[in-house]
Protein backbone atom coordinates (compact mmCIF):
# COMPACT_ATOMS: atom_id res chain seq x y z
CA UNK A 1 0.00 0.00 0.00
CA UNK A 2 1.32 3.42 -0.88
CA UNK A 3 2.12 5.39 2.00
CA UNK A 4 0.92 9.28 1.89
CA UNK A 5 0.92 12.42 3.76
CA UNK A 6 -1.80 14.94 3.55
CA UNK A 7 -1.03 18.40 4.51
CA UNK A 8 -3.67 22.02 4.28
CA UNK A 9 -1.11 24.63 3.86
CA UNK A 10 -3.04 28.46 4.12
CA UNK A 11 -1.88 31.28 2.20
CA UNK A 12 -2.41 34.80 3.59
CA UNK A 13 -1.75 38.36 1.91
CA UNK A 14 -2.48 41.45 2.86
CA UNK A 15 -2.76 44.05 -0.32
CA UNK A 16 -3.52 48.02 -0.29
CA UNK A 17 -6.75 48.23 -2.30
CA UNK A 18 -6.31 50.66 -5.68
CA UNK A 19 -9.90 50.44 -6.34
CA UNK A 20 -13.12 51.65 -5.26
CA UNK A 21 -16.55 49.58 -6.08
CA UNK A 22 -19.38 51.60 -5.90
CA UNK A 23 -22.73 49.99 -5.76
CA UNK A 24 -25.76 51.47 -6.07
CA UNK A 25 -29.53 49.99 -5.81
CA UNK A 26 -32.67 51.81 -6.97
CA UNK A 27 -36.00 50.58 -6.79
CA UNK A 28 -39.72 52.40 -8.19
CA UNK A 29 -43.43 51.42 -7.79
CA UNK A 30 -45.92 51.96 -10.79
CA UNK A 31 -49.06 50.89 -11.18
CA UNK A 32 -48.26 49.66 -15.01
CA UNK A 33 -45.29 47.08 -16.24
CA UNK A 34 -44.74 49.42 -19.22
CA UNK A 35 -44.83 52.59 -17.02
CA UNK A 36 -42.25 50.16 -14.26
CA UNK A 37 -39.94 49.31 -17.25
CA UNK A 38 -40.33 52.88 -18.57
CA UNK A 39 -39.48 54.66 -15.49
CA UNK A 40 -36.58 52.31 -14.87
CA UNK A 41 -35.03 52.87 -17.57
CA UNK A 42 -35.35 56.45 -16.91
CA UNK A 43 -34.09 56.05 -14.00
CA UNK A 44 -30.88 54.25 -15.03
CA UNK A 45 -29.95 57.08 -17.62
CA UNK A 46 -30.46 59.64 -14.69
CA UNK A 47 -28.16 57.78 -12.72
CA UNK A 48 -25.22 57.29 -16.22
CA UNK A 49 -25.63 61.41 -16.76
CA UNK A 50 -24.54 61.44 -12.48
CA UNK A 51 -21.63 59.54 -13.41
CA UNK A 52 -20.59 61.61 -16.14
CA UNK A 53 -21.11 64.75 -14.73
CA UNK A 54 -18.83 63.53 -11.93
CA UNK A 55 -15.84 62.77 -14.59
CA UNK A 56 -16.64 59.29 -14.90
CA UNK A 57 -16.95 56.81 -18.28
CA UNK A 58 -21.37 56.42 -17.97
CA UNK A 59 -20.18 53.14 -19.59
CA UNK A 60 -18.89 51.95 -16.70
CA UNK A 61 -21.80 51.51 -15.14
CA UNK A 62 -22.93 47.78 -14.81
CA UNK A 63 -25.97 46.05 -13.93
CA UNK A 64 -26.23 44.02 -11.36
CA UNK A 65 -29.15 42.39 -10.89
CA UNK A 66 -32.14 43.73 -12.30
CA UNK A 67 -36.23 42.57 -11.96
CA UNK A 68 -39.17 43.57 -12.05
CA UNK A 69 -42.00 42.33 -9.87
CA UNK A 70 -46.09 42.69 -8.87
CA UNK A 71 -46.37 44.80 -5.61
CA UNK A 72 -48.71 44.86 -3.05
CA UNK A 73 -49.53 46.75 0.05
CA UNK A 74 -50.69 45.27 3.36
CA UNK A 75 -53.35 46.28 5.56
CA UNK A 76 -55.91 45.31 8.46
CA UNK A 77 -59.45 45.40 7.62
CA UNK A 78 -62.44 46.13 9.57
CA UNK A 79 -62.38 42.81 11.26
CA UNK A 80 -58.33 43.25 11.79
CA UNK A 81 -57.36 40.45 9.58
CA UNK A 82 -54.51 40.95 7.36
CA UNK A 83 -55.21 41.58 3.68
CA UNK A 84 -52.98 42.57 0.69
CA UNK A 85 -54.58 45.15 -1.97
CA UNK A 86 -52.43 45.18 -5.35
CA UNK A 87 -50.29 48.41 -6.36
CA UNK A 88 -48.40 47.60 -9.34
CA UNK A 89 -45.10 46.32 -10.21
CA UNK A 90 -42.07 47.29 -8.56
CA UNK A 91 -38.83 47.00 -10.37
CA UNK A 92 -35.42 46.81 -8.05
CA UNK A 93 -31.86 47.54 -10.16
CA UNK A 94 -28.81 47.07 -8.48
CA UNK A 95 -25.68 48.49 -10.34
CA UNK A 96 -21.65 48.78 -9.56
CA UNK A 97 -18.80 50.89 -10.72
CA UNK A 98 -15.37 50.65 -10.43
CA UNK A 99 -12.90 53.64 -10.18
CA UNK A 100 -9.71 54.14 -8.94
CA UNK A 101 -8.98 54.80 -5.07
CA UNK A 102 -9.47 58.52 -4.97
CA UNK A 103 -11.27 60.39 -2.40
CA UNK A 104 -11.73 63.59 -4.48
CA UNK A 105 -13.11 61.26 -7.58
CA UNK A 106 -15.68 59.42 -4.60
CA UNK A 107 -16.30 63.14 -3.66
CA UNK A 108 -17.73 64.21 -6.81
CA UNK A 109 -20.11 60.97 -7.08
CA UNK A 110 -21.79 60.84 -4.28
CA UNK A 111 -22.57 64.48 -4.81
CA UNK A 112 -24.08 64.07 -8.11
CA UNK A 113 -26.10 60.64 -7.00
CA UNK A 114 -26.96 62.42 -3.75
CA UNK A 115 -28.02 66.04 -5.97
CA UNK A 116 -29.67 63.44 -8.51
CA UNK A 117 -33.74 62.84 -8.33
CA UNK A 118 -33.41 59.10 -8.30
CA UNK A 119 -34.09 57.78 -4.62
CA UNK A 120 -30.26 56.00 -4.83
CA UNK A 121 -28.37 53.49 -1.68
CA UNK A 122 -25.42 52.77 -2.25
CA UNK A 123 -22.15 51.37 -0.41
CA UNK A 124 -18.58 51.87 -0.93
CA UNK A 125 -15.81 48.54 -0.93
CA UNK A 126 -12.00 48.93 -1.77
CA UNK A 127 -10.31 46.40 -3.74
CA UNK A 128 -7.78 46.36 -6.12
CA UNK A 129 -7.37 46.04 -10.45
CA UNK A 130 -4.96 43.12 -10.43
CA UNK A 131 -7.26 40.38 -8.74
CA UNK A 132 -5.86 38.12 -10.81
CA UNK A 133 -1.94 38.54 -9.46
CA UNK A 134 -3.53 38.84 -6.01
CA UNK A 135 -5.23 35.22 -6.36
CA UNK A 136 -2.18 33.90 -7.72
CA UNK A 137 -0.12 35.18 -4.75
CA UNK A 138 -2.74 33.82 -1.95
CA UNK A 139 -2.47 30.29 -3.75
CA UNK A 140 1.58 30.53 -3.89
CA UNK A 141 1.27 31.02 -0.16
CA UNK A 142 -0.59 28.14 0.48
CA UNK A 143 1.30 25.27 -0.99
CA UNK A 144 4.71 26.84 0.18
CA UNK A 145 2.91 26.22 3.47
CA UNK A 146 1.91 22.82 2.76
CA UNK A 147 5.39 22.11 2.14
CA UNK A 148 6.77 23.57 5.10
CA UNK A 149 4.40 22.05 7.37
CA UNK A 150 4.76 18.23 5.44
CA UNK A 151 8.72 18.59 5.67
CA UNK A 152 8.48 19.52 9.76
CA UNK A 153 6.46 16.33 9.93
CA UNK A 154 8.42 13.98 7.49
CA UNK A 155 11.81 15.40 9.56
CA UNK A 156 10.43 14.16 12.32
CA UNK A 157 8.72 11.19 11.77
CA UNK A 158 12.01 10.10 10.07
CA UNK A 159 10.44 9.55 6.77
CA UNK A 160 11.40 11.19 3.37
CA UNK A 161 8.97 13.31 1.27
CA UNK A 162 8.81 12.26 -2.35
CA UNK A 163 6.75 13.45 -5.34
CA UNK A 164 3.39 15.25 -5.04
CA UNK A 165 0.18 12.51 -5.82
CA UNK A 166 -3.09 15.31 -5.73
CA UNK A 167 -3.17 19.10 -4.83
CA UNK A 168 -6.94 19.79 -3.92
CA UNK A 169 -8.03 23.16 -4.35
CA UNK A 170 -11.98 24.33 -4.42
CA UNK A 171 -11.49 26.29 -7.88
CA UNK A 172 -14.04 29.42 -6.45
CA UNK A 173 -13.72 33.05 -6.60
CA UNK A 174 -11.41 34.58 -4.13
CA UNK A 175 -12.83 37.77 -3.22
CA UNK A 176 -10.72 40.69 -2.74
CA UNK A 177 -12.59 43.08 -0.93
CA UNK A 178 -12.91 44.42 2.06
CA UNK A 179 -16.60 45.02 3.73
CA UNK A 180 -18.90 47.57 1.99
CA UNK A 181 -19.21 50.71 3.82
CA UNK A 182 -23.27 51.36 3.48
CA UNK A 183 -24.74 54.85 3.05
CA UNK A 184 -27.95 56.97 1.79
CA UNK A 185 -27.58 59.49 -0.69
CA UNK A 186 -28.81 62.08 1.84
CA UNK A 187 -25.49 62.67 3.18
CA UNK A 188 -26.17 65.92 4.56
CA UNK A 189 -23.31 65.70 7.38
CA UNK A 190 -20.63 65.68 4.35
CA UNK A 191 -19.42 69.29 3.65
CA UNK A 192 -20.04 70.20 -0.19
CA UNK A 193 -17.03 72.47 -1.41
CA UNK A 194 -18.92 73.15 -4.94
CA UNK A 195 -20.18 70.19 -6.76
CA UNK A 196 -18.32 67.51 -4.45
CA UNK A 197 -18.25 66.45 -1.00
CA UNK A 198 -15.54 66.24 1.33
CA UNK A 199 -14.10 62.77 1.63
CA UNK A 200 -11.15 61.46 4.11
CA UNK A 201 -11.52 57.43 4.13
CA UNK A 202 -8.28 56.35 4.30
CA UNK A 203 -8.66 52.09 3.52
CA UNK A 204 -7.19 49.11 5.46
CA UNK A 205 -4.92 47.21 3.27
CA UNK A 206 -7.55 43.97 2.66
CA UNK A 207 -6.73 40.41 3.81
CA UNK A 208 -7.17 37.49 1.27
CA UNK A 209 -6.93 34.02 2.55
CA UNK A 210 -7.03 30.47 0.66
CA UNK A 211 -6.26 27.19 1.73
CA UNK A 212 -4.66 24.11 -0.20
CA UNK A 213 -4.66 20.61 0.41
CA UNK A 214 -1.87 18.89 -1.03
CA UNK A 215 -0.86 14.85 -0.79
CA UNK A 216 2.38 13.79 -1.15
CA UNK A 217 4.05 10.13 -1.07
CA UNK A 218 6.50 9.20 1.60
CA UNK A 219 9.05 6.74 1.93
Amino acid sequence: MERTIKITGKGEIAVSPDRIRLSMNVKSVDPSYEQTVKKSAEDTKILRNAVKSAGLNPKELKTARFSVDTAYEEYTDQNGRWKRKFIGYEYRHALFITFPNDNKLLGKILYALANCPVDVEFSIAHTVENTKKVKNMVLEKAVEDAREKAEVLTKAAGVALQEIVTIDYSWHDIIVQESPMRMLADTDCLAAPGNSYDVDIEADDITVEETVTVIWKIA
